[in-house]
């Protein structure tokens, strides 16, 4: 009973949102007509925002009501328009003074241009009247009825593959400038600590030896000391260029893989670290390196600024998904928006589509996870074994494929071909004569498509996995 008064409530709450869509629909529909026919522009803004609004409350109900989820389907809105060098603003070949003018035709073209804005438009248009034509079931059962009406909104509400594949290429555009602003960062970086540190020692360096030719035959010893200091400064410099090959990739990265470099560099920390790696195999290089910098920097930060002790990293694989965990018993107090170390490893993260979270109250502990989905091969992931069904069928191809292909078509073949007598247990040779060679054929098919069918269901459940395994299965390797 309290389930069926739940229904009616949603029901009840549903029908009413009717008088709510047509007010809307009344300032939209209009809205919509006087900016394209008489250019009032400013009505189109508003007009979709409520829209927008109303499809999305609509969406959020439907999911909680209906179980029938909907995505999103609007584009990303367009970032604020950035100065150029002159301090101008470019939209398109016009330049502006003010960012007002470029941020309202960005804005305006993202409206207008979202395929989104106008289902949603249509959707108001004719929700009324579905609901109206649903309403003798809506009364009448109303879970079911709720589900169809989900299914009808999901029809219209639901991002497209077009609006998909859009967004899915404006997030690879936004995940490739972090990119390319984080490697000039890093190269920024590296010229200026070659130029103030190295390129500064290798001059003294090498004044320090013109001064002490200078003296080899007036002052001997002047010179030695010269040149022993000369030496001194050559191992600094030497220690300074490693320092600074670590901090670009560590030779320790690429040649024993992401486990023992977090352990080298769990070393080499003031903290004292414990770390956990279960991976049942390595990384591609780019993601091993952005885990590794980024587990770097975290420890750096809670020995810098948490005051920390001691810590504990845990890298482990979720699925296709890289996981790391790195907590400390530092201070706590740890956000992004006050340090540039985390902002730089959202940056690193972002490449792959990394997430970050932190927990950092104030006093501590901190506790940051950091996940980097779908990096790690597909057929790491659990769970992703075949279905019993499946199993039992190639285990039954691969076990009697054999019988059909040899004995009862190869065979039966050459005892047709070169006519022997005795015909044994070859079926093929008991059928009548115009069909001896057909079954033959067939049961020839037969073997060889049960043996096809056996590789065809592992190969197609998961292909990355064959064909990462296929050369070893073939011995090639």
């Amino acid at each position: 009973m309290l389930r069926r008064l739940t229904g009616t409530a949603r029901v009840s709450a549903l029908l009413g949102m009717i008088i709510v869509q047509i007010g809307i629909l009344l300032f939209a529909l209009p809205a919509v007509i006087l900016t394209f026919t008489l250019g009032l522009v400013f009505l189109y803004p508003p007009a979709v925002r409520m829209v927008r609004g109303t499809a999305e409350e609509t969406r959020r109900r439907i999911g909680a009501w209906s179980g029938i989820r909907i995505a999103s389907p609007y584009l990303p809105e367009p970032p604020p328009p950035q100065p150029l060098t002159d301090g101008m603003y470019r939209h398109e070949r016009t330049l502006y003074k003010s960012p007002r003018v470029p941020a309202w035709n960005a804005r305006w073209k993202w409206l207008t241009t979202d395929p989104a804005s106008w289902r949603d438009l249509l959707w108001l248009g004719l929700d009324p009247l579905i609901k109206i034509a649903l309403l003798p079931m809506l009364l009448v059962t109303p879970t079911r009825g709720l589900r169809v009406y989900g299914q009808w909104c999901a029809l219209l509400l639901s991002p497209t593959r077009t609006s998909l594949l859009r967004g899915q290429l404006t997030h690879l555009h936004q995940s490739r400038s972090i990119a390319a602003d984080s490697q000039a960062a890093e190269m920024r970086r590296i010229e200026r600590d070659l130029h103030d540190g190295t390129q500064a020692r290798l001059i003294a360096i090498g004044m320090t030896l013109g001064a002490a030719e200078e003296l080899m035959n007036s002052d001997p010893a002047a010179a030695k000391a010269l040149m022993t200091k000369a030496r001194d400064a050559s191992a600094d410099t030497l220690t300074e260029l490693r320092r600074l090959i670590r901090g670009i990739h560590p030779p320790v990265l690429a040649e024993r893989g992401l486990a023992d470099a977090v352990r080298a560099l769990a070393m080499d920390t003031a903290l004292r670290v414990e770390v956990e790696v279960d991976l049942p195999h390595r990384p591609e290089p780019p993601v091993e390196a952005a885990a590794y910098f980024a587990v770097s920097e975290l420890l750096a930060n809670a020995a810098r600024h948490g005051d920390a002790r001691s810590a504990s990293v845990d890298i482990s694989s979720d699925g296709s998904a890289l996981r790391i965990t790195v907590t400390d018993d530092g201070l706590g107090g740890a956000d992004p928006a006050k340090g540039s170390g985390l902002r730089g490893i959202e940056r690193r993260l972002a490449a792959f589509d990394g997430v970050m979270a932190i927990n950092s109250p104030p006093g501590g502990p901190t506790g940051v996870m950091m996940v980097l989905p779908k990096v790690l091969p597909v057929h790491w992931a659990e769970g992703n074994k075949l279905p019993r069904w499946k199993t039992a069928v190639v285990a039954l191809c691969w076990s009697l494929a054999w019988c059909p292909l040899f004995p009862q078509g190869m065979v039966a073949a050459v005892f047709k071909t070169f006519a022997f007598p005795e015909k044994s247990w070859f079926l093929a040779l008991y059928a009548p004569e115009p069909l001896q060679w057909p079954v033959i054929l067939f049961m020839i098919a037969l073997g060889l498509g049960m043996y096809a069918t056996a590789i065809a269901i592992p190969a197609k459940h998961n292909r990355d996995r064959w064909m990462a395994e296929a050369p070893r299965r073939l011995g090639m390797c």
